[in-house]
């Protein structure tokens, strides 16, 4: 899966998720570009390799087409866009005015719509390939969190739509995550007593980590995958399990 020579974009790789995708993608070989708002409080590196940084609102349709450009311009290639900007705070629908929820959907449906559409003529000529960084939020209810497991739901169907018209010069993917232990995790477990308690409710015993969702990234990304497209491949560590089975009063163990 060695990536020598290809070019990614990682949106919001400055930290958490997205810092752990470029990390994964630095240390396949691949040359890494990092976009956000703001600056990483420490370089993203690995291997020896660090991933270059731009600063760039996602929402700002002109200055996305203008990054992207510059991107091509400066490597002579664009191979891989990995679509991960994204996030929202806890808030109950009734809690918040419209305007609210619909910045969230705006950041994690639109913002990698627009990024997508920008990349899209550079990886046409590389037959390259989109990575979106989906949730499980989008599939199941999201109390608390509504609008962006709406965005979520849509960015899996909008993936499989450009998959097809897309096709078959640039591949487009989906990793659906569950939940993933970074420095932000406490604002949605609690303390480390809590995220343990969490992660013990995950089949595989654990949140993920990024570099376990950075090392599928690269996975599809790379020409192991060259027949991989549309696809919504589930990152979770084998779901949740169903809540009836401990409120059921039968078939348990003694």
């Amino acid at each position: 899966m060695e990536l020598d020579g290809r070019v990614v974009v990682v949106t919001g790789g400055t930290r958490g998720v997205g810092a752990g995708i470029a990390r994964s993608f630095l240390a396949a070989g691949a040359e890494v570009v990092v976009c956000a708002r703001r600056p990483p409080d420490e370089p993203v590196s690995a291997d020896g390799r660090e991933a270059s940084f731009t600063a760039l609102d996602l929402r700002d349709t002109g200055a996305v087409r203008d990054f992207f450009d510059a991107v091509a311009g400066r490597y002579g290639r664009l191979d891989c866009l990995v679509n991960n900007a994204g996030g929202t705070p806890y808030r109950l629908l009734g809690e918040g005015g419209a305007e609210r929820h619909a910045r969230v959907v705006e950041l994690n449906l639109l913002a990698p719509m627009t990024a997508s559409l920008a990349a899209h003529p550079w990886l046409r000529r590389t037959r390259g390939s989109v990575v979106m960084i989906g949730s499980v939020s989008g599939t199941r209810p999201s109390p608390g969190t509504a609008a962006y497991g709406a965005a979520k739901a849509g960015l899996e169907n909008l993936a499989r739509s450009m998959a097809v018209e897309w096709a078959p010069e640039v591949r487009v993917n989906s990793l659906i995550l569950g939940m993933v232990r970074t420095e932000l995790a406490h604002l949605h477990y609690g303390d480390e007593a809590g995220i343990e308690a969490v992660g013990a409710t995950v089949p595989l015993g654990r949140l993920a980590e990024p570099a376990d969702v950075g090392d599928v990234a690269v996975f599809l990304a790379s020409d192991r995958a060259r027949y991989v497209s549309g696809a919504g491949l589930l990152v979770h560590g084998g779901g949740e399990r169903p809540a009836f089975l401990d409120a059921a009063t039968v078939n348990k163990e003694s």
